[in-house]
């Protein structure tokens, strides 16, 4: 049996998640995976209020993350500097499972850089420390997103992928996905 990857990320808010998540699961075949789609939940959602129907959904994309062996997140910056914080949670959870965690980001700038760009006022505190507006100070680690998201991956044995993809494959550039099968493949 293949054993089972959950692929986390904002995938399901593009126009047609669904061919997104066939091009994926079809890389996944291609590498001896299962992949498994946040959508793959079949859900009855139409007769539930919203708050209902994302709980709902939650809740089955936990219990979708249980099943699996890994999971692959994509953290490509999204509506911000950092990775969806939905995708931050499932890596997470997964990482709690004791799962490998691998992602992938089609953005390769370091989150130092990319919250410097989105924060309109940066001060520095010492040669070090820079903080923001607020007097709140900013992550420099120079890794590529913030230190936790880093940290699942590395801690569970996974690894992150750095590409930089042109703008219109931002979230459908599936060549550092590819990377990431290849060496869950290595590491199964």
């Amino acid at each position: 049996m293949a054993p089972r990857v959950y692929l986390a990320g904002p995938d399901v808010f593009l126009r047609d998640p669904l061919a997104a998540a066939e091009r994926k699961k079809q890389l996944c075949r291609a590498h001896g995976f299962e992949g498994v789609f946040p959508l793959d939940a079949e859900l009855e959602l139409g007769a539930l209020e919203p708050r209902a129907a994302g709980l709902a959904i939650s809740r089955a994309n936990e219990a979708l993350i249980g099943g699996c062996q890994l999971l692959i997140a994509q953290v490509t910056p999204f509506r911000g500097p950092s990775a969806d914080v939905g995708t931050a949670f499932e890596m997470g959870f997964a990482r709690a499972l004791g799962l490998p965690v691998y992602a992938y980001t089609n953005v390769d700038t370091d989150f130092t850089t990319r919250t410097r760009e989105f924060v309109h006022t940066i001060r520095a505190r010492s040669d070090r420390i820079i903080e923001d507006q607020d007097g709140m100070e900013i992550e420099n680690f120079g890794l590529a997103d913030n230190l936790m998201l880093v940290g699942a991956v590395e801690h569970s044995g996974g690894t992150l992928v750095c590409f930089d993809a042109p703008a219109d494959a931002r979230f459908t550039g599936l060549e550092a996905f590819e990377a990431c099968l290849r060496r869950a493949k290595r590491d199964f």
